[in-house]
C-alpha cells in the first residue's frame, strides 16, 4: 500500500528536574549547597533514509515522544542529556505543522536531518540560586517541558520526469517499455493509484528518474477523481511530458484534453507552467491517429515539441528519450519551498503588540481561570513540594503583572484561581 499523506503527533523530551542538595563532607565547614542541573530532553529529529519510499511505518505508529533529561544529582553532578530521538522518512518528505500550515521541513536527500521537536532544557539545581542574601537556598526548577505539536507529513515523489495526461492515454505502457519497472496496466480508467517509478537509459549511456502519475480530469486541482494525490507528486518533477491519446477512441478531442490538463496544472500550482514540456502524440498506430495529430498541431498554439509515438510498436521512443535527456541537462531543479518559506528559519518582524504572557477567563461557576504559554511554562518548572519554590513562582506572577490583571477582573480575597488543572485561592 502507497502511503503519501499522514498526520502525526511529536513531543520533544522534558528537561530532567534540578536537585536541591547541600554537602555534608566532614571537613568542609558551611558546606552549602551542591544540587546539580537536569539534563537537556532529546529532541525529535527526522532522517531521510532512501531505502524508504513510502509513509505506511506512520499508519501503524503515529505518537513520538523523545526521553526526556536525567534528573540532576548531588555533589553539583549534572543530570544526562538524554539521546535525540531518530525517525526515519522517504526522501521527497515535507513536514508541515498542522496548527499553523506552515512548513517545518522538506526533506530531499539521503542523510537530511532536521528538528521538528525540540527538548526542554533541563531545571537549575539550588547551587544555582545561592546568593550573598540566602546562601543556602531550599529552591530549584523542574525541567522545561518538551516542545509539542501535531504535524502532517506529505510525501511528493522525487522524479525527474512526470508523465501527465488523462486516465487510459497510455503512461504506464510507455513507463513499462521504457524502463524496468512494471505497473499495473489494464482497460479501464485509474488502473493507475499510485505514483510508479521508473530508470530510463537512454542509447548514448544517459539516465532519469520518470513518474507515471495517477490519471488527471477536469476539476483535480480541487480534488475530484485522484486530484491531489497525482498533482502532489508533479511539484518536484524538472520536465513534464504530456502525455495524449491521438487515436480518439475514447470519444475524447485530443486539443480538449491537452487544454483541459494545462489549466489544472495552472490551477493547481502557476509554478508548474515554469517546467519544460514534452507533448507525447500516443496510439499514432490506431485509424485516424494522423488525421487527429494533423488538427491537434494546427490548434496548437504553445511552442513545445510534438512526438508522435506507439508505446506498444516502440516507435519514436528513441528520439522521445533523446529529447527528455537534452532537457533535463539544460533545466535547473524548481525549489518547491524558499529557504525563507521555512518555518524555523524565518523571522518576520511585524509592528504588532507583542502576545500576552497570560490571559483571564471566567468560567460559569465564577473560577477565574489562567492560561498562556509562557506563564503556563513557568508553572510546570516550579517545584510546588518547597515553600521557597511556591514564594518565587508567587514572584513571578506578581511581576508578570497576574495580581493587579486580576484585581481588575474583579477578583476578591478568597477567589477560586485555576491554572491548568490545578485550583488556589487568591489572597490579597
Amino acid at each position: 500500500m502507497f502511503v503519501d499523506q499522514v498526520k502525526i503527533y511529536v513531543k520533544g523530551g522534558d528537561g530532567g528536574n534540578g536537585m536541591v542538595a547541600f554537602r555534608r563532607e566532614k571537613y568542609v565547614p558551611k558546606g552549602g549547597p551542591a544540587g546539580g542541573d537536569g539534563g537537556k530532553g532529546g529532541d525529535v529529529v527526522f532522517k531521510v533514509d532512501e531505502g524508504l519510499s513510502t509513509l505506511m511505518d506512520f499508519r501503524y505508529q503515529r505518537h513520538f515522544k523523545a526521553v526526556r533529561g536525567e534528573h540532576g544529582m548531588s555533589k553539583n553532578q549534572h543530570g544526562r542529556n538524554a539521546e535525540d530521538m531518530v525517525v526515519k522518512v522517504p526522501p521527497g518528505t515535507v513536514v508541515i505543522d498542522d496548527d499553523t500550515k506552515q512548513v517545518i521541513a522538506d526533506l530531499t536527500e539521503h542523510g537530511q536531518e532536521a528538528v521538528i521537536a525540540k527538548g526542554g532544557r533541563g531545571g537549575r539545581g539550588n547551587t544555582r540560586f545561592a546568593t550573598p542574601a540566602n546562601p543556602a537556598p531550599q529552591l530549584s526548577e523542574n525541567g522545561e517541558p518538551g516542545k509539542e505539536r501535531y504535524i502532517v507529513l506529505e510525501l511528493k515523489v522525487l522524479a525527474d520526469v512526470g508523465l501527465v495526461g488523462f486516465p487510459s492515454v497510455g503512461k504506464s505502457t510507455l513507463l513499462s517499455v521504457v524502463s524496468s519497472a512494471k505497473p499495473k496496466i489494464a482497460d479501464y480508467h485509474f488502473t493507475t493509484l499510485n505514483p510508479n517509478l521508473g530508470m530510463v537509459e537512454t542509447e548514448d549511456g544517459r539516465s532519469f528518474v520518470m513518474a507515471d502519475l495517477p490519471g488527471l480530469i477536469e476539476g483535480a486541482h480541487e480534488g475530484v477523481g485522484l486530484g491531489h494525490q497525482f498533482l502532489r507528486h508533479i511539484e518536484r518533477t524538472r520536465v513534464i511530458v504530456h502525455v495524449i491519446d491521438m487515436s480518439g477512441l475514447e470519444g475524447r478531442d485530443p486539443y480538449e484534453d491537452y487544454v483541459t490538463i494545462n489549466k489544472e496544472l495552472e490551477q493547481y500550482n502557476l509554478r508548474l507552467t515554469e517546467r519544460p514540456q514534452i507533448i507525447v502524440a500516443n496510439k499514432m498506430d490506431m485509424p485516424d491517429a494522423e488525421e487527429n495529430l494533423k488538427a491537434f498541431k494546427e490548434k496548437l498554439t504553445d511552442d513545445y515539441p510534438v512526438f508522435p509515438i506507439s508505446a506498444v510498436t516502440r516507435q519514436g521512443l528513441r528520439d522521445l528519450l533523446f529529447e527528455i535527456a537534452d532537457r533535463l541537462e539544460t533545466t535547473p531543479e524548481f525549489p518547491l519551498y524558499d529557504e525563507e518559506d521555512m518555518a524555523e528559519n524565518r523571522v518576520m518582524y511585524k509592528l504588532e503588540d507583542e502576545e500576552a504572557p497570560f490571559e483571564i477567563s471566567r468560567d460559569p461557576d465564577g473560577t477565574f481561570v489562567l492560561s498562556g504559554a509562557k506563564l503556563e511554562r513557568l508553572f510546570k518548572m516550579t517545584d510546588f513540594s518547597r515553600d521557597e519554590s511556591v514564594k518565587r513562582f508567587a514572584r513571578q506572577l506578581r511581576g508578570m503583572g497576574v495580581d493587579d490583571a486580576l484585581r481588575a477582573r474583579g477578583a476578591k480575597d478568597g477567589d477560586t484561581i485555576r491554572l491548568l488543572e490545578f485550583e488556589f485561592e487568591f489572597i490579597d
